[in-house]
């Protein structure tokens, strides 16, 4: 199965914590753990300067799955950029944003709203409880994950109601958050996952990577319909002539 990860990369990466977290780069570290689990991983990584052009139609065209993780540049992405990976999830391709990719404009507009949240950042420990245990996102995934210092990600979470609903996460300072939740549209589904700070080793847990590689498998396409259009079908059942109403 073919991914794509585009990860950005701002200047909290290269500070003490985000080099603490990971000093080869959280971009360069999820795509290894994909690639050592058997994906074939194309990487793409946005900084202040990137517009999207690197995520070319031949890259969307040969994606099973997209996995977008950013925070301080998508307004940097080009408008038409994120209307073709929204048309490519129409047509099957799969969709999962990370962390502060709930504002990214790809996600933004699959969702049709603002996607905005609470969030506060300070370190706090996070409980993630998984709600539907039978869903294949859950498999293998304890009934509750402790991440010991996470960004706060909160409701009220403006997003259209999921089609499922597999975990809920619980800060310590009392807030909740739907913290993995799945949309379908038309032929592909999106994925939302909360955790994921640039500088917080989260991604180092292993419940979470087990649920980072349940996501791409969940989210993978059955089929790539690709783009329709209208058209005025002939009658599948031969010419028909109508005589009379009835």
């Amino acid at each position: 199965m073919k991914l794509t990860l585009v990860f950005e990369d701002n200047a909290s990466m290269h500070g003490e914590e985000g080099v603490k977290a990971y000093p080869e780069r959280m971009g360069a570290y999820v795509a290894e753990l994909y690639k050592k689990n058997g994906y074939e991983v194309t990487l793409i990584i946005n900084d202040e300067h990137s517009d999207g052009s690197q995520i070319t139609d031949e890259i969307i065209a040969q994606t099973d799955v997209m996995i977008w993780w950013g925070h301080w540049y998508h307004d940097n992405i080009r408008d038409e950029i994120a209307n073709k990976i929204r048309l490519a999830v129409n047509g099957g391709m799969g969709f999962v944003a990370l962390h502060s990719a709930h504002h990214s404009k790809p996600f933004k507009a699959l969702m049709g709203t603002t996607c905005n949240l609470s969030w506060r950042e300070i370190g706090e420990r996070e409980r993630l409880w998984v709600i539907d245990h039978a869903h294949p996102i859950a498999q293998g995934v304890p009934e509750s994950v402790v991440i010991p210092h996470e960004e706060m990600y909160g409701e009220p979470f403006e997003i259209p109601t999921p089609d499922e609903l597999v975990m809920a996460g619980w800060f310590q300072g009392g807030e909740i958050m739907r913290s993995c939740a799945v949309w379908k549209r038309v032929n592909g589904k999106v994925v939302f996952f909360q955790p994921g700070h640039e500088t917080n080793p989260t991604y180092r847990i292993p419940a979470i990577q087990k649920i980072l590689l349940n996501v791409a498998e969940y989210a993978k396409p059955l089929k790539k319909i690709g783009k329709r259009v209208n058209h005025k079908p002939q009658p599948p059942e031969g010419d028909i002539k109508i005589t009379d109403w009835e």
